[in-house]
C-alpha cells in the first residue's frame, strides 16, 4: 500500500463526479500483497473452524459463546488490525481492516459484535485518546480482554446525534463528570466492558467520553427481542448519575462531533465491507442450491432464467466489491500515517475527506446484500422461508444494514450536499463544468471498438448528465436546496450510479492491462453487466429528474438528448455475456472474478 501512497497523486473526496480518474490510482483486490491474503486466510479460518460450527448457538443468544470468540479472535490478531502496534495492536492498513470485515461479514450476529467492536467502539480512542487512555484501553481491546460499545443513539436523537439529550456536568470535587440520560439500540451491551458515550457538558457542550461498565451508576435494560442479528446483544445503556472520571473525556470538551461524525464514516467503510462479504455467502448458497435441485428433468441451474439472476447478482456484487477496495485505498492514503498523530484537527479532516465515497460504500453495500439475499432466497423456492437453510437467516439479518451507521436515506443526502459545499466554496469551478456536460452529451458518440470503449462512454455519459441535473437543481432552487431532499435523494442514487460503473471499469482495466484479454475475459464481463445496471439506473433518474427540475423549453431537448445518448451505449450481447458468467460462477460453486 505504501508504494500505492508513493505513486498516486491525492485524490480530493468526491471528485468522482466531476472529473474521471486514472485506473493506475486505485487499489483493487488483484493488488493485495501477501500480508493481506495471509490476514485473509486467518479470517476464514477462523470463520469456518470457530463461528459456522456454532450458528444455532449463536443465534439463540448464548452469549458467553459469543464473547468466547471474540477473545479467540483476539489471540488470532483479528482485533487488532486498527490499533497501533505501540498499543498492543497491528497497525495495518485500511485494506486489511477491509478484508477483515468482509470475511466476518457473513458470520451474522457475531460479526455485528465483532465489526462494531473493531471499529466505532476502538477508533475514538485510537484516533483521539490521549497517551494515558490509549495505553490503559487499547492493549485490552486489541486482545479481546475488553469489548467495546457505542453509545450515540437516545429514545429521541438517532440519525440526528446533536440533538442528544444526555448530560455531563463536572462534580463539585472536579474529580469526575456526572451523566445522566438513556442510550438505545446499543450493540454488544450485555458483555462489553468499556462504551464510548456522548453527552453534552453542562447540557450544551457535546462531548465524547470512556466508561466502564463497573462505573456506578451505569445499569443496562432488557435484551431487545429483534427481527434479526439475534447473536448481537442490543441493549439500553441507563445513565443515572454516572461516575466517570475526569480523565476519562475522550477529546475535547464540545467537540464530540468531530469523534461522532468522522469515526462513523469509517464505520459506514466497515458496514459496507461486512455487507459485501455476507452478499458472496448468499450468491453460494444459491449456487449451491440450484446445482443440486432438479426441476422438470433437470438441475433449475441450467434454466435461463436462474442463470441471469445469477449473473445480475454477481455483477453487482464485483461494483460493490470493486467500490470496497478502491475507497479503502483512498482511506489509506487520507489514514495510513495518522495512528500516532496527536493533531485531532488533522485527523477529523482526513477521516472527512472520502464521507462521500463512505457513504457509498454503506448504502450500495447494504442495498446489494438485500438484493442478494432476496434472490437467493427466491432460488431456494420454499426451502428459503425454512429455518432450517441458511438463506433464512441471510434475508432477516439483512435488513437491519440499512439502518445501521445512519439510514440510507441520510446517507444519500450526504452526497450532493458534498458537491455543493465544495461548489459554494469555490473549490470546484462549477459553472464550468456543468456547461461541458451539457456540450458533451449533444455530441454524437464514436468509437472504434476498442474493448471497454462502451463502458468509458458510459461512466462519462453517467457524469455528465449528473453534472447538467446538478447544474439544473442549482438553477431551480439556489441555497434551499437542503430543503429539497426528493432531488438530492435522486441525484445521490445517479452519483452512486456513476461511481459503481466507474470503480467496476478502472478495476476491469487495470486486470485486463495486467493479465491480458484472455485471463480478464470473466471480470470484463461483469463490469460490461454492471455498467449496463448503472446505465438503466441512471436514465430513469435523469429522466426524472429533468422532468422536476427543467422548464419545458429546454425540457423536450434535454430529455432526447439524454435519451439518444443513453441508448446508443445499450449492448446486444447481454443475454450470452450474463450466461457466460453464470456458467463460470456455476462451476466454482462460488463468487469469481477470473
Amino acid at each position: 500500500m505504501k508504494e500505492l501512497q508513493t505513486a498516486s497523486v491525492k485524490i480530493k473526496g468526491g471528485s468522482f463526479m466531476y472529473e474521471a480518474s486514472d485506473y493506475r490510482t486505485i487499489f483493487t483486490p488483484e493488488d493485495f500483497t501477501d500480508e493481506q491474503k495471509m490476514m485473509a486466510s486467518t479470517a476464514r479460518a477462523f470463520v469456518e473452524r470457530e463461528v459456522d460450527p456454532y450458528r444455532e448457538e449463536i443465534e439463540e443468544q448464548n452469549f458467553e459463546r459469543v464473547v468466547g470468540l471474540l477473545h479467540k479472535a483476539g489471540e488470532l490478531g483479528l482485533l487488532a488490525h486498527s490499533i497501533p502496534e505501540t498499543y498492543g495492536g497491528l497497525g495495518l492498513d485500511k485494506i486489511t481492516k477491509g478484508i477483515v470485515g468482509e470475511v466476518i461479514g457473513r458470520t451474522s450476529g457475531y460479526g455485528v459484535a465483532h465489526s462494531n467492536h473493531t471499529c466505532i467502539a476502538t477508533l475514538p480512542i485510537t484516533y483521539f485518546g490521549t497517551k494515558e487512555q490509549k495505553a490503559k484501553y487499547l492493549p485490552k481491546l486489541a486482545s479481546g480482554e475488553y469489548i467495546g460499545a457505542y453509545c450515540l443513539t437516545e429514545p429521541g436523537s438517532g440519525s440526528d446525534a446533536l440533538a442528544a439529550k444526555t448530560t455531563a456536568v463536572l462534580n463539585d470535587a472536579g474529580t469526575h463528570y456526572v451523566l445522566n440520560g438513556s442510550k438505545l439500540y446499543i450493540t454488544n451491551a450485555a458483555f462489553s466492558d468499556t462504551f464510548i458515550i456522548y453527552a453534552k457538558i453542562d447540557g450544551q457542550h457535546f462531548s465524547a467520553f470512556i466508561a466502564e461498565k463497573s462505573f456506578p451508576g451505569l445499569t443496562l435494560g432488557p435484551e431487545e427481542k429483534k427481527m434479526g442479528i439475534k447473536g448481537s446483544s442490543t441493549r439500553t445503556v441507563l445513565l443515572e448519575d454516572c461516575l466517570v472520571p475526569k480523565e476519562n473525556l475522550l477529546g475535547e470538551p464540545g467537540k464530540g462531533h468531530v469523534i461522532a461524525l468522522n469515526v462513523l464514516n469509517l464505520g459506514r467503510f466497515n458496514l459496507g465491507s461486512a455487507c459485501m462479504g455476507a452478499s458472496k455467502h448468499a450468491l453460494k448458497l444459491a449456487l449451491e442450491f440450484t446445482k443440486g435441485r432438479f426441476q422438470f428433468g433437470r438441475s433449475i441451474a441450467d434454466f435461463p432464467a436462474t442463470k441471469e439472476k445469477l449473473a445480475l447478482m454477481a455483477s453487482r456484487i464485483y461494483a460493490a466489491e470493486s467500490i470496497q477496495y478502491r475507497t479503502a485505498g483512498l482511506l489509506e492514503d487520507a489514514l495510513g500515517d495518522l495512528y500516532e498523530a496527536e493533531d485531532h484537527r488533522l485527523i477529523g479532516k482526513q477521516m472527512m475527506e472520502y464521507a462521500a465515497e463512505c457513504a457509498i460504500c454503506k448504502v450500495f453495500g447494504s442495498e446489494t446484500l438485500d438484493y442478494a439475499a432476496d434472490e437467493s432466497l427466491q432460488l431456494h423456492g420454499g426451502a428459503g422461508f425454512i429455518q432450517e437453510y441458511p438463506i433464512e437467516q441471510v434475508y432477516r439479518d439483512s435488513r437491519i444494514n440499512r439502518i445501521f451507521e445512519g439510514t440510507n436515506e441520510i446517507n444519500r443526502l450526504l452526497l450532493p450536499t458534498h458537491f455543493l459545499r465544495k461548489a459554494a466554496k469555490g473549490e470546484v469551478e462549477f459553472e464550468s463544468m456543468v456547461s461541458k456536460a451539457y456540450k458533451a452529451l449533444q455530441e454524437d458518440i464514436k468509437g472504434i471498438g476498442r474493448l471497454l470503449e462502451n463502458e468509458e462512454m458510459i461512466v462519462s455519459a453517467l457524469r455528465n448528465t449528473l453534472l447538467v441535473c446538478f447544474g439544473a437543481a442549482f438553477e431551480k432552487y439556489g441555497g434551499n436546496m437542503n430543503e429539497e431532499q426528493e432531488t438530492l435523494l435522486k441525484l445521490s442514487n445517479l452519483a452512486a450510479a456513476l461511481f459503481s460503473a466507474e470503480s467496476s471499469l478502472l478495476r476491469a482495466k487495470k486486470t485486463l492491462d495486467a493479465k491480458g484479454e484472455e485471463k480478464a475475459k470473466l471480470m470484463v464481463s461483469l463490469c460490461q453487466t454492471a455498467a449496463e445496471e448503472a446505465l438503466y439506473e441512471g436514465e430513469t433518474l435523469a429522466r426524472q429528474l429533468v422532468h422536476q427540475l427543467v422548464a419545458d423549453d429546454r425540457k423536450n431537448l434535454l430529455l432526447s438528448r439524454i435519451s439518444l445518448k443513453f441508448a446508443e451505449l445499450g449492448s446486444a450481447n447481454r443475454v450470452e455475456r450474463n450466461r457466460f458468467i453464470a456458467d463460470a460462477l456455476l462451476q466454482k460453486e462460488s463468487y469469481t472474478v477470473m
